[in-house]
Protein backbone atom coordinates (compact mmCIF):
# COMPACT_ATOMS: atom_id res chain seq x y z
CA UNK A 1 0.00 0.00 0.00
CA UNK A 2 1.22 3.69 -1.08
CA UNK A 3 2.59 5.08 2.18
CA UNK A 4 3.60 8.84 3.54
CA UNK A 5 7.23 9.14 4.09
CA UNK A 6 8.37 10.55 6.87
CA UNK A 7 10.20 13.19 5.52
CA UNK A 8 7.17 14.50 3.44
CA UNK A 9 5.15 13.90 6.55
CA UNK A 10 7.78 16.99 8.12
CA UNK A 11 7.65 19.08 5.68
CA UNK A 12 3.27 18.98 5.90
CA UNK A 13 3.48 19.42 9.50
CA UNK A 14 5.91 22.14 9.07
CA UNK A 15 3.48 24.03 6.69
CA UNK A 16 0.25 23.23 8.74
CA UNK A 17 2.26 24.68 12.22
CA UNK A 18 2.63 28.25 10.48
CA UNK A 19 0.33 28.61 8.20
CA UNK A 20 -2.41 27.15 9.78
CA UNK A 21 -2.88 30.09 11.71
CA UNK A 22 -6.02 28.96 13.77
CA UNK A 23 -6.22 25.16 13.79
CA UNK A 24 -9.20 24.96 15.90
CA UNK A 25 -11.39 26.96 13.01
CA UNK A 26 -11.80 26.02 9.24
CA UNK A 27 -11.27 29.53 8.06
CA UNK A 28 -10.11 30.29 3.64
CA UNK A 29 -7.49 31.88 4.92
CA UNK A 30 -5.68 29.20 6.75
CA UNK A 31 -3.81 26.34 5.16
CA UNK A 32 -6.47 23.72 6.42
CA UNK A 33 -4.76 20.07 7.13
CA UNK A 34 -7.23 18.62 4.25
CA UNK A 35 -5.62 20.61 1.96
CA UNK A 36 -1.75 19.24 2.39
CA UNK A 37 -1.61 15.91 0.43
CA UNK A 38 0.96 13.32 -0.12
CA UNK A 39 -0.72 9.85 -0.88
CA UNK A 40 -3.10 9.66 -3.82
CA UNK A 41 -6.50 8.73 -3.64
CA UNK A 42 -7.56 5.17 -4.18
CA UNK A 43 -8.12 5.43 -7.60
CA UNK A 44 -5.28 7.40 -8.14
CA UNK A 45 -2.44 5.76 -10.29
CA UNK A 46 0.26 6.66 -11.70
CA UNK A 47 2.88 9.96 -10.59
CA UNK A 48 4.53 10.88 -7.77
CA UNK A 49 1.49 10.49 -5.16
CA UNK A 50 1.71 6.41 -5.91
CA UNK A 51 4.60 4.09 -4.83
CA UNK A 52 5.52 1.05 -6.32
CA UNK A 53 2.19 -0.70 -5.88
CA UNK A 54 0.11 1.92 -7.87
CA UNK A 55 2.32 2.83 -10.74
CA UNK A 56 1.84 2.33 -14.22
CA UNK A 57 3.71 1.01 -17.36
CA UNK A 58 6.16 3.68 -18.28
CA UNK A 59 5.29 5.90 -15.84
CA UNK A 60 6.77 8.92 -16.13
CA UNK A 61 7.48 9.42 -12.20
CA UNK A 62 9.78 6.42 -12.71
CA UNK A 63 11.04 6.11 -16.05
CA UNK A 64 12.36 9.62 -16.80
CA UNK A 65 15.06 10.02 -14.22
CA UNK A 66 17.56 6.97 -12.88
CA UNK A 67 16.58 8.75 -9.62
CA UNK A 68 13.49 7.77 -9.78
CA UNK A 69 14.03 4.24 -11.08
CA UNK A 70 16.90 3.62 -8.60
CA UNK A 71 14.49 5.06 -5.33
CA UNK A 72 11.05 3.18 -6.47
CA UNK A 73 9.01 1.81 -3.06
CA UNK A 74 6.13 2.23 -1.48
CA UNK A 75 6.52 5.70 -0.71
CA UNK A 76 4.58 8.49 -2.64
CA UNK A 77 7.29 11.41 -3.88
CA UNK A 78 4.50 14.43 -4.02
CA UNK A 79 3.28 16.98 -1.87
CA UNK A 80 0.36 19.36 -2.94
CA UNK A 81 -0.21 22.35 -0.72
CA UNK A 82 -3.88 24.46 -1.06
CA UNK A 83 -4.38 27.90 -0.65
CA UNK A 84 -3.66 30.18 2.30
CA UNK A 85 -3.27 34.40 2.67
CA UNK A 86 -1.21 35.04 5.63
CA UNK A 87 0.00 38.91 6.76
CA UNK A 88 3.70 39.04 7.62
CA UNK A 89 6.99 40.77 7.71
CA UNK A 90 4.70 43.74 6.67
CA UNK A 91 3.62 42.10 3.45
CA UNK A 92 0.28 39.54 2.07
CA UNK A 93 2.01 36.05 0.87
CA UNK A 94 -0.73 33.57 -0.27
CA UNK A 95 -0.06 30.14 -2.34
CA UNK A 96 0.59 32.39 -5.61
CA UNK A 97 3.34 34.16 -4.18
CA UNK A 98 4.79 31.19 -2.43
CA UNK A 99 4.65 28.70 -5.76
CA UNK A 100 6.44 32.04 -7.55
CA UNK A 101 9.39 31.99 -4.90
CA UNK A 102 9.86 28.31 -4.76
CA UNK A 103 10.61 28.30 -8.32
CA UNK A 104 12.81 31.07 -7.89
CA UNK A 105 14.58 29.13 -5.95
CA UNK A 106 14.38 25.81 -7.93
CA UNK A 107 16.06 28.04 -11.02
CA UNK A 108 18.56 29.52 -9.17
CA UNK A 109 19.56 26.26 -8.12
CA UNK A 110 19.36 26.24 -4.62
CA UNK A 111 20.77 23.63 -2.49
CA UNK A 112 17.99 22.66 -0.60
CA UNK A 113 16.32 22.55 -3.77
CA UNK A 114 18.09 19.61 -5.24
CA UNK A 115 15.99 16.95 -4.91
CA UNK A 116 12.79 18.60 -6.40
CA UNK A 117 11.91 17.27 -9.72
CA UNK A 118 9.14 19.27 -10.52
CA UNK A 119 6.79 22.17 -9.01
CA UNK A 120 3.31 22.72 -11.02
CA UNK A 121 1.80 25.87 -9.97
CA UNK A 122 -0.39 28.78 -10.71
CA UNK A 123 1.67 32.19 -10.84
CA UNK A 124 -1.80 34.26 -11.21
CA UNK A 125 -4.30 31.83 -10.51
CA UNK A 126 -5.18 32.28 -14.53
CA UNK A 127 -2.81 29.87 -15.99
CA UNK A 128 -1.02 26.89 -14.98
CA UNK A 129 2.96 26.67 -15.26
CA UNK A 130 4.89 23.66 -14.73
CA UNK A 131 8.91 24.02 -13.90
CA UNK A 132 10.42 20.45 -14.56
CA UNK A 133 14.45 19.83 -13.88
CA UNK A 134 14.48 17.57 -16.70
CA UNK A 135 12.68 19.89 -19.17
CA UNK A 136 9.88 17.04 -20.14
CA UNK A 137 7.35 19.45 -19.46
CA UNK A 138 6.16 22.69 -18.91
CA UNK A 139 1.67 22.93 -18.17
CA UNK A 140 -0.26 20.95 -15.99
CA UNK A 141 -3.87 20.27 -15.35
CA UNK A 142 -6.08 22.58 -14.48
CA UNK A 143 -6.81 21.76 -10.78
CA UNK A 144 -3.43 23.31 -10.33
CA UNK A 145 -4.84 26.87 -10.70
CA UNK A 146 -5.68 26.26 -6.85
CA UNK A 147 -3.10 23.86 -5.63
CA UNK A 148 0.87 23.63 -6.22
CA UNK A 149 2.21 20.05 -6.70
CA UNK A 150 5.67 19.27 -5.57
CA UNK A 151 7.23 15.86 -6.97
CA UNK A 152 10.77 15.05 -5.23
CA UNK A 153 12.96 12.58 -6.60
CA UNK A 154 12.37 8.87 -5.25
CA UNK A 155 15.80 8.52 -4.49
CA UNK A 156 15.62 11.27 -1.99
CA UNK A 157 12.58 9.48 -0.51
CA UNK A 158 14.33 6.08 -0.07
CA UNK A 159 17.30 7.73 1.73
CA UNK A 160 14.95 9.81 3.81
CA UNK A 161 16.69 12.83 3.16
CA UNK A 162 15.28 16.16 5.30
CA UNK A 163 13.05 17.84 2.72
CA UNK A 164 12.26 21.30 5.41
CA UNK A 165 14.86 23.60 4.47
CA UNK A 166 13.34 24.91 1.59
CA UNK A 167 9.68 25.78 3.15
CA UNK A 168 11.75 26.38 6.44
CA UNK A 169 13.67 28.66 4.71
CA UNK A 170 10.41 30.05 2.88
CA UNK A 171 8.59 30.57 6.48
CA UNK A 172 11.55 32.56 7.63
CA UNK A 173 12.07 34.92 4.53
CA UNK A 174 8.32 35.91 5.28
CA UNK A 175 8.93 36.53 9.09
CA UNK A 176 6.50 33.43 10.52
CA UNK A 177 9.65 31.72 11.19
CA UNK A 178 12.70 33.11 13.07
CA UNK A 179 16.14 32.54 11.71
CA UNK A 180 17.94 29.25 12.84
CA UNK A 181 21.55 31.34 13.01
CA UNK A 182 19.88 34.45 14.74
CA UNK A 183 18.03 32.33 17.26
CA UNK A 184 21.56 30.10 18.30
CA UNK A 185 23.34 33.79 18.25
CA UNK A 186 20.51 34.76 20.55
CA UNK A 187 21.17 31.77 23.27
CA UNK A 188 24.99 31.48 22.71
CA UNK A 189 24.67 35.27 24.17
CA UNK A 190 22.22 34.48 26.65
CA UNK A 191 24.77 31.71 27.82
CA UNK A 192 27.63 34.19 27.93
CA UNK A 193 25.72 37.21 30.07
CA UNK A 194 24.71 34.61 32.13
CA UNK A 195 28.04 32.96 32.67
CA UNK A 196 29.75 36.31 33.03
CA UNK A 197 26.91 38.12 35.72
CA UNK A 198 25.65 35.35 37.54
CA UNK A 199 28.03 32.16 36.66
CA UNK A 200 28.46 28.70 37.84
CA UNK A 201 30.55 26.79 40.32
CA UNK A 202 33.83 26.21 38.52
CA UNK A 203 35.63 27.37 41.29
CA UNK A 204 33.84 25.24 43.81
CA UNK A 205 33.47 28.37 46.03
CA UNK A 206 31.78 31.86 45.69
CA UNK A 207 34.52 34.64 45.83
CA UNK A 208 34.26 38.28 46.96
CA UNK A 209 36.41 39.94 43.90
CA UNK A 210 37.45 43.17 45.92
CA UNK A 211 38.46 41.12 48.58
CA UNK A 212 37.12 43.65 50.80
CA UNK A 213 33.79 42.06 52.25
CA UNK A 214 31.43 44.64 50.58
CA UNK A 215 30.54 42.75 47.53
CA UNK A 216 27.95 39.97 47.73
CA UNK A 217 30.17 36.40 47.09
CA UNK A 218 29.74 35.61 43.43
CA UNK A 219 30.71 32.76 40.72
CA UNK A 220 30.32 34.81 37.81
CA UNK A 221 32.93 34.92 35.24
CA UNK A 222 33.55 38.36 36.57
CA UNK A 223 33.71 38.34 39.97
CA UNK A 224 36.58 35.18 39.20
CA UNK A 225 38.81 36.93 36.52
CA UNK A 226 38.61 39.88 39.92
CA UNK A 227 39.76 37.54 42.24
CA UNK A 228 42.29 36.15 39.69
CA UNK A 229 43.56 39.97 39.51
CA UNK A 230 43.49 40.27 43.23
CA UNK A 231 45.83 37.35 43.58
CA UNK A 232 48.00 38.62 41.11
CA UNK A 233 48.92 41.51 42.14
CA UNK A 234 49.20 40.69 45.42
CA UNK A 235 52.07 38.14 44.04
CA UNK A 236 53.57 40.48 42.00
CA UNK A 237 54.04 43.16 45.52
CA UNK A 238 55.53 40.12 47.12
CA UNK A 239 57.88 39.37 44.09
CA UNK A 240 58.63 43.14 44.14
CA UNK A 241 59.36 43.01 47.85
CA UNK A 242 62.24 39.85 47.52
CA UNK A 243 63.75 41.57 44.47
CA UNK A 244 64.70 44.83 46.75
CA UNK A 245 65.83 42.55 49.14
CA UNK A 246 70.08 42.01 49.70
CA UNK A 247 70.81 38.43 50.47
CA UNK A 248 74.50 38.10 50.71
CA UNK A 249 75.78 38.96 54.21
CA UNK A 250 79.64 39.87 53.79
CA UNK A 251 80.47 38.87 57.57
CA UNK A 252 79.07 35.76 57.79
CA UNK A 253 81.07 34.55 54.72
CA UNK A 254 84.48 35.62 56.13
CA UNK A 255 83.68 33.97 59.37
CA UNK A 256 82.96 30.75 57.43
CA UNK A 257 85.92 30.76 55.97
CA UNK A 258 88.31 32.14 58.58
CA UNK A 259 86.76 29.58 61.12
CA UNK A 260 87.91 26.56 58.57
CA UNK A 261 91.47 28.23 57.19
CA UNK A 262 93.98 27.29 60.05
CA UNK A 263 98.12 28.46 59.69
CA UNK A 264 99.24 25.20 58.56
CA UNK A 265 96.59 24.93 55.62
CA UNK A 266 97.48 28.26 54.75
CA UNK A 267 100.85 27.96 54.43
CA UNK A 268 100.17 24.88 52.71
CA UNK A 269 98.33 26.78 50.37
CA UNK A 270 100.92 29.37 49.24
CA UNK A 271 103.46 29.15 46.63
CA UNK A 272 106.96 28.59 48.04
CA UNK A 273 107.90 32.00 45.58
CA UNK A 274 105.24 33.74 47.29
CA UNK A 275 105.98 32.10 50.49
CA UNK A 276 109.01 33.79 50.47
CA UNK A 277 107.79 37.01 49.50
CA UNK A 278 105.88 36.84 52.48
CA UNK A 279 108.32 36.20 55.00
CA UNK A 280 111.32 39.03 53.81
CA UNK A 281 108.04 41.38 54.10
CA UNK A 282 107.13 40.19 57.48
CA UNK A 283 110.65 40.43 58.54
CA UNK A 284 111.35 43.93 57.00
CA UNK A 285 108.01 45.01 58.83
CA UNK A 286 109.59 43.39 62.16
CA UNK A 287 112.14 45.36 61.71
CA UNK A 288 111.26 48.66 61.05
Amino acid sequence: MTRAPENLLAVRRLLLDHLNLDPDTVRSQDLEPGEVGIVGDAAHRGGYHCGSDRVVTNDYSVVESTRDSSGLTLDAAGLDVGPFEVRSGGGTHNLRTFSVWCVAQCVAAAADTRDIREIIYSPDGAVVRRWDRLGRRSTGDESHLWHTHFSFFRDSIKANRDQTPLFRRYLTTIGLLEDEMSAKAETQIDSIFAGMFYGGNSMGRSVDPDGSGSAVASNSLVAKLDYLMLRLDALGAQLTALSNRDFTDEQAIVAGVLAVLTPEKIAAAVPPTVAKQVADEMARRMVA
